[in-house]
């Protein structure tokens, strides 16, 4: 099972994500750093364990109120074995980041709109792929949640509702796409409280996950970390 660190970035810092009511999330109170300071929230996460991969969510850019493309571009510089998936909203990202080799479009459907699906065909499976969801709501163009064309080989599968919940993953949603289409490769996203979430998780042949709030708050740490590499 591999663990993806999440960092959420809005007005310049970390900030903790819950329930997907962007407006109101706050700094994040981190059990392993006192900085809001995406490199610093970085820097403690790597003295947890030595993750290999990153999340990184531009929540301004994602909601149109501007851009950390500045910063992201310093974090890409100032970690450069670690890869970075980055969803920024719907951009012709293979340009804002051409420079970098550790850093990886993520595209969510919730910025997708019908037009956007021929240059998603053009950039075919040099992208991450999230599937948004609210509740039972598909967020965005619905032709990228039925044309697995679009699809590429990792797909998140994002409830934005259970995200900072601790209420869980959403175990259902997961089992019916990992049932559907066997041969991809989907992460869960969203609710994951503590280990005996992601061993249930790998239980259904998913095995990568985003997690940040089970390891700011400790629930996930050195031990469960190290358990689950084996």
């Amino acid at each position: 099972m591999q663990i993806i660190p999440v960092i959420d970035l809005k007005d310049g810092c970390v900030v903790a994500a819950k329930y997907g009511q962007r407006e109101h999330y706050q700094p994040i109170k981190s059990g392993l750093s006192t900085s809001h300071e995406a490199k610093s929230i970085i820097e403690a996460l790597l003295k947890l364990h030595p993750f290999n991969l990153f999340y990184l969510a531009d929540l301004d850019a994602i909601t149109g109120n501007g851009s950390h493309q500045k910063e992201i571009k310093d974090i890409l510089r100032s970690f450069p074995h670690i890869i970075f998936w980055i969803d920024q909203g719907y951009k012709h990202f293979e340009k804002l980041y051409s420079e970098f080799k550790n850093a990886i479009a993520v595209i969510g459907s919730e910025s997708l709109e019908e037009s956007d699906l021929a240059h998603l065909m053009l950039i075919n499976d040099s992208y991450v792929l999230s599937l948004d969801h609210a509740k039972d709501k598909k967020l965005g163009t619905a032709t990228v949640f039925e044309d697995i064309r679009f699809w590429p080989e990792t797909i998140i599968i994002m409830n934005l509702n259970k995200v900072g919940s601790f209420e869980g993953p959403d175990f259902k949603m997961l089992k019916q796409f990992k049932t559907h289409y066997p041969d991809k490769q989907f992460v869960a996203a969203g609710g994951i409280r503590n280990q005996a979430d992601l061993i249930a998780l790998k239980k259904l042949d998913i095995h990568q996950a985003l997690v940040a709030s089970a390891l700011h708050s400790g629930a996930i740490g050195k031990k469960e970390l190290e358990h689950l590499k084996n």
